[in-house]
Order: C-alpha cells, then structure tokens, then sequence
C-alpha cells in the first residue's frame, strides 16, 4: 500500500479514526484480498499515533471481518464476503444515550407544546411560524436545520409562558442540543425522515394556533417517539461516521452523572 496517511486530530478515538480509515481502503478496492497491511510500526508512523493504538484499530478490524494476522507473516485483507451489521460498543453508547435524551425531550416538549396551546398570544403564533418557516429555509439550501429546530422549539416554550420550565430546559441546554444535532443529522440523510419532521412541527404549530392543548400535546409526543424511531432505524454507519462524533457530548455526560451516582452512594453507606 502506497498512500500516505495523514496525522489525526483527537476529536475523535485514535483507535477509531485509524480503523475507519483502514477500512475504507478495504472496501474501495485500494487494498484488496490477500494484500498485506503495513507493519505496526509503519503505520504507527503514518498516522502519527502510537503502536498501541494501531494494535487496537487493527483488533477492530479483525472483529469486523476484514483482516486476518497469520503467524510470523503479518495481517492481510481477507475476503470479501457479507460484512456482519453490528454496533460496537462506543456506537451502542452514543446511540443509546441520543435514545435517553429523546426520552427526557418527550416528557418537556409534550407538557410544553400543551401550555403553549392555551396560553399563546398571536405575538406567540408569529415567532412559532417565523421559526419554522426559518427552518424550512435552511433545509431547503442544504442544511440539516438543527440550529433552527432548536429555536423552533424555544419558540414554543416561550408560549408556555412557565419560567421553571424554561430554566430546566436552560439548564440541560448542551445536551437538547447535541440530541436534536444527532437526530437532525441522521434524518438530513433520509428524504422519507424530513417529510416525516416537516409533517409533525406542521401538526404541532396547527394544535398550537388552534389552541389546542390536548392535541398538542399528542402531536409533540409523536414527534418525539418518531425521532426515536428514526434513531433506531439509522444506518450503522452513520454511528461510525457524524454520529458518534455528534454524540460525544451526551455520551461523556452520562459517564460523568454515573461516576457522580456512584460516589454519592458510597457516602451514603
């Protein structure tokens, strides 16, 4: 193998970035069958990482079925057969944890979507149609809107016109964001996943101008379990590409609230 790998930057797993990378030459044909890989030492050079963390890579791409080490020879490409669907477990992690969000988004925005049905203003209407029609238009050059639906959202709660709930969803700000950030990326891929999320907010905003509570608040809670479906329904490599990445915040702060609930039941006993 002649190309020259690039040094990586650590916004993403070392071991990760070196096995995607790996893996995209198998699969592109520029490794083929029986080719053999760099040495340890070679490769460790070329990305700029330790040998350590190629060992780890090349693990992986063992478990995936697309090399094989022979004794004393090195690791070659194997043949190219059905790759096995699989999440590992850092993808497993990242999809869980949006899955976890979405759950907590449902609880909020359903209550939320209701207050908002009976108490919005016309002002209130005319921020909600400004945001979506906001949206609407950074999809519409190629975006995937997420900063937009988040400020459809706030617009939304703004309605509701109940400061604790507008301070709680203040306060878990960082991590709304990464979940919506996640699911607008993933459903950005699917042209059936946006019209299925032009359709819902569609659905909200009416039940919301209408004055609607009840409806509403069914309307935002679909929402809320379609995104969850959609999650679900995602391309495995879409977690080993944007969306484990996207993750990352929501993964790192579940690890941190179960370090933190260890420690406080430790001082409890």
């Amino acid at each position: 193998m002649t190309a020259r790998f690039q040094s990586l930057a650590p916004a993403v797993r070392l071991a990760d970035q070196v096995a995607d990378a790996l893996a995209a030459e198998v699969r592109s044909g520029r490794l083929s069958e029986g080719d053999r890989l760099p040495t340890e030492s070679a490769l460790a050079e070329q990305f700029g990482v330790s040998r350590t963390v190629v060992r780890e890579a090349v693990s992986r791409l063992k478990s995936l079925g697309l090399v094989d080490s022979r004794q004393g020879s090195g690791v070659y490409v194997r043949a190219a057969g059905v790759e096995p669907l699989r999440f590992e477990l850092p993808h497993v992690a990242s999809r869980e944890a949006v899955i976890q969000m979405v759950e907590l988004r449902r609880a909020l925005e359903a209550e939320v979507a209701a207050l908002a049905a009976e108490r919005r203003t016309d002002e209130d209407v005319r921020r909600i149609r400004d945001a979506i029609a906001a949206l609407h238009a950074a999809v519409a050059v190629g975006g995937n809107g997420a900063e937009e639906d988040v400020r459809f959202h706030r617009a939304i709660a703004e309605a509701a016109r109940n400061p604790f709930l507008i301070g709680t969803l203040q306060y878990l700000r960082q991590f709304l964001h990464g979940a919506t950030r996640v699911t607008r990326a993933n459903e950005a891929r699917r042209a059936d996943f946006a019209r299925e999320v032009a359709q819902e907010h569609a659905r909200i905003v009416e039940a919301i101008e209408a004055g609607d509570p009840l409806r509403a608040r069914e309307a935002a809670k679909t929402h809320m379990d379609n995104a969850i479906r959609r999650i679900e329904q995602a391309d495995p490599a879409f977690w080993q590409q944007e969306g484990a990445q996207l993750a990352r915040p929501l993964v790192e702060g579940l690890q941190e609230s179960a370090v933190a609930g260890k420690g406080r039941r430790k001082k409890a006993s």
